[in-house]
């Protein structure tokens, strides 16, 4: 943690100085009730971050010199620094994308990709902030990231694809329909973890506004002013190498990834944001699987509702990240453990914002010099 030390002392010697935060207004979405403060020293000037997620790949997988995705394994990862110990928090797939917004971990309902869309039966919150109980869809005062971004003045889209119409997913209590592709639909609601937060979807104007199909994502690329501070992408069950065959006879897997990767990353990385002062990053839910690997690196190893986040482990397997930035040098590597809960809180850090359930878990790195490694502290 030699670069985590180093930036700690940039941070201290730098004299920084983070602005108290003030309150946000009682009827805001729930998020930290905070508005932001100024970033440590040691992160860059980044106002745009766009998240990629494929599904159920291990690093050798991915990042394998067998990889069956070229252009994400060989032409993207030349562009960045690849993070290769960074870890999934859970098996199987929801608990993950939640871990990622919100900080809250899994618990049996979702381990289990919360086939009904159940409410979350709290019964109490411990420490960092977990709530504890059962199901699927949290209270309104549940903080997540996206109410954070709105309670400090930024933005944030997610961008589903194959999403039918804004802010899709079942009713609650009911059967999601979506835990299986067909022909015609490959959108996954577990794979959206915005829809797991009554703060959200119980406002249905603002939801709609923020929870997009991904075919809304071109246009809004086109200018800085109409790209979100956060842009959270999900490709839909066949591009996200799911599926392999997909439900419509395509081949899915890797090979599916890499055609999808190779139409809509160069978008990002071209747009006036990105170019500006954006942060890219590619990464897993989890492993191939729970039998494959359940290893965890860093922060808990149980939650407060499963003692096994991993179903046969502690975690969700070695998958790791990689990031594209102005300020992260071409070809790069970076040793240091990370995993959802680090994604989140360094998010966090970028825009100011405390941290959240789990990213503040005293084993849980954020992104430091070693992965901002062409960016020099003033």
């Amino acid at each position: 943690m030699v670069v985590r030390s180093v930036a700690a002392l940039v941070l201290a010697l730098g004299g920084l100085v983070l602005v108290p935060a003030s309150s946000a207004p009682a009827g805001a979405p729930a998020g930290a009730r905070a508005a932001a403060s100024r970033p440590a020293a040691y992160v860059p000037p980044i106002k745009h971050v766009f998240v990629i997620n494929i599904e159920n790949k291990g690093y050798d997988t991915t990042w394998g010199d067998d990889s069956a995705a070229p252009y994400l394994a060989k032409t993207l990862r030349a562009k960045g620094v690849l993070l290769d110990r960074y870890y999934a928090t859970a098996h199987n797939s929801q608990p993950n994308y939640v871990a990622q917004v919100s900080g809250q971990g899994p618990n049996p309902q979702m381990q289990a990709d919360c086939q009904v869309f159940t409410d979350f039966a709290r019964t109490s919150t411990v420490d960092p902030n977990q709530a504890v109980g059962s199901g699927c869809v949290f209270p309104d005062d549940v903080p997540t990231l996206p109410g954070q971004l709105s309670d400090a003045g930024r933005t944030w889209k997610g961008y589903m694809d194959d999403m039918e119409e804004p802010c899709q997913h079942p009713e609650v209590g009911a059967i999601d329909p979506t835990q299986k592709a067909t022909a015609k639909k490959n959108y996954a609601v577990r794979h959206n973890p915005f829809m797991y937060f009554h703060s959200i979807i119980d406002r249905a104007g603002y939801c709609k506004k923020h929870v997009v199909a991904l075919t809304r994502l071109k246009r809004d690329l086109r200018h800085v002013g109409t790209t979100p501070n956060l842009a959270y992408i999900t490709p839909d069950l066949c591009h996200d190498g799911h599926d392999a065959p997909c439900a419509d006879g395509r081949p899915g897997g890797l090979a599916t990834i890499d055609s999808w990767m190779r139409r809509w990353v160069p978008l990002i990385l071209r747009s006036p944001a990105f170019r500006r002062n954006g942060l890219l990053v590619v990464t897993a839910d989890e492993s191939d699987g729970p039998q494959a690997d359940s290893d965890a690196c860093c922060g808990p190893v149980t939650s407060a509702n499963s003692p096994l986040p991993g179903i046969v482990g502690p975690g969700g397997g070695r998958i790791g990240a990689l990031l594209v930035s102005r300020w992260i040098r071409p070809g790069t590597w970076s040793t240091t453990p990370y995993n959802h809960y680090s994604l989140l809180g360094s998010v966090e850090e970028v825009f100011g914002l405390p941290k959240l359930g789990y990213a503040r878990d005293e084993g849980v790195d954020t992104f430091g010099l070693d992965v901002y490694n062409r960016y020099s502290p003033s």
